[in-house]
């Protein structure tokens, strides 16, 4: 799934049941989106997204440039793929994969949380990812 940028930002409103209206283009305290990638992604990829953080020298491979996802792809912000990647549950299960699978790690903690509590998982989970993805998608050079 290949978006343009306006359409990207648009898709991922409605697949939360927010109206466009409701919407205000600048972070507030309730930015879900920012404190995950500040919480799971910048110490590999930076605060900044460019792929400098603090445990860069530890890994094996240097994380890319989440500014420049749009910009290496035609112009197309590589929504799905990025998804796919976060997600992780199509990763075999022996191999090497460079990035943790936030997908089962969201899935333990919110499982930890909510103990006995009725909840939806897979939810949980697709809403915590689009929030980074639209985070993600924010960082990207004009």
């Amino acid at each position: 799934m290949h978006v343009r940028k306006s359409a990207m930002v648009w898709g991922l409103l409605v697949l939360a049941g927010t109206s466009v209206a409701q919407v205000k283009p600048q972070m507030t305290r309730d930015d879900v989106g920012k404190r995950e990638f500040e919480a799971n992604c910048a110490s590999c990829h930076g605060m900044d997204g460019k792929g400098r953080g603090p445990l860069v020298e530890f890994l094996r491979k240097s994380p890319p440039d989440l500014t420049q996802l749009t910009k290496n792809n035609q112009g197309v912000f590589p929504m799905n793929r990025l998804y796919t990647t976060i997600e992780g549950e199509n990763v075999p299960a022996h191999g090497s994969r460079d990035m943790p699978v936030w997908g089962r790690d969201y899935r333990q903690k919110d499982a930890e949380y909510y103990m006995d509590a009725p909840y939806d998982a897979q939810g949980l989970v697709r809403a915590r990812i689009l929030s980074l993805l639209e985070y993600i998608h924010r960082l990207q050079v004009k």
